[in-house]
């Protein structure tokens, strides 16, 4: 497979672990990021794919691969909504992401994803997906178009200067505005704790502002600036307000019309960091 960058491990790596060893490789990119790829086959050892928990030697060669071409199996079905770009500049874009998709490939599996479809939108590049959203979670998805884009996103997440807005439909009736900052406790389990302490770090709080009401619901905007597993969807329901349809910390919902399986109401609507601005609205609003 062809290699979007190699690099060769020295002494002062011997018996670390590959997801921080290629970091060396990846300079400025996240932990999270880089387990995800050596779980999804993208960073080999030696010419093998290799576990985030494996133990590099020196002179071992580590290497990023390109995501393959997608084949007729990442196609998207007619019916359902399409990956698209919604803004591209030479180092960052932003696609769309459709609810009922999942954002990256899991190892030992085969469909449809956003990854699998980032080689057919940006051909003769070097994409890389840059953050992720869950399974029913729709919006934008930000895209490095090589290591420039990566080291210029991760840099601005590390400033605090990425500001993410997301749209929720929560249960029950939410007024004004308010800033949760309890930390989160994410360490290896389906369902995102919310601890008593408060997070120190701004860029882990999520603000929650009010925009309108039904009878059994409030429409909300969530700004976050640097996202946790699950944060948004475990903060709201810590307030007694969990997003309509969150199957982990509320309840699921069947689809509306035309749908074609359970509807969670969060959507990343906007992102915005140093010269560059995405926005899409979601299909449910």
């Amino acid at each position: 497979m062809p290699k979007q960058d190699e690099y060769t491990v020295d002494q002062s790596l011997a018996g670390a672990r590959l997801d921080r060893a290629a970091a060396e490789m990846m300079p400025g990119s996240g932990l999270r990021l880089r387990r995800r790829l050596c779980e999804t086959g993208r960073i080999e050892v030696d010419g093998r794919p290799r576990g985030p928990g494996y133990k590099v030697r020196p002179g071992q060669v580590i290497a990023l691969v390109a995501p393959q071409a997608s084949g007729e199996e990442n196609v998207m079905p007619d019916d359902q909504d399409r990956v698209r770009v919604i803004v591209r500049t030479s180092a960052l874009a932003a696609v769309y992401k459709p609810g009922g998709l999942h954002s990256a490939s899991v190892a030992g599996k085969v469909g449809v994803t956003v990854e699998a479809a980032l080689p057919e939108l940006f051909p003769n590049l070097e994409p890389i997906m840059l953050n992720r959203l869950d399974f029913l979670t729709s919006g934008l998805i930000l895209v490095g178009l090589g290591p420039g884009g990566l080291e210029a996103y991760r840099a601005a997440e590390e400033a605090g200067a990425v500001r993410k807005f997301y749209l929720a439909r929560v249960r029950g009736r939410l007024d004004g505005m308010i800033t949760v900052r309890r930390r989160l406790d994410t360490d290896d389990r389906p369902v995102t704790g919310v601890l008593t302490q408060d997070d120190l770090d701004p860029r882990r709080w999520t603000d929650v502002a009010a925009l309108s009401h039904d009878a059994e619901t409030t429409l909300v905007r969530c700004l976050i600036m640097k996202g946790a597993r699950h944060q948004i969807r475990a903060h709201l329901a810590s307030l007694g307000h969990p997003i309509v349809g969150d199957p982990l910390y509320g309840e699921p919902v069947e689809g509306r019309a035309g749908a074609t399986g359970p509807v969670m109401f969060l959507h990343h609507q906007r992102v915005e960091l140093p010269g560059f601005l995405a926005e899409v609205e979601p299909p449910w609003r």
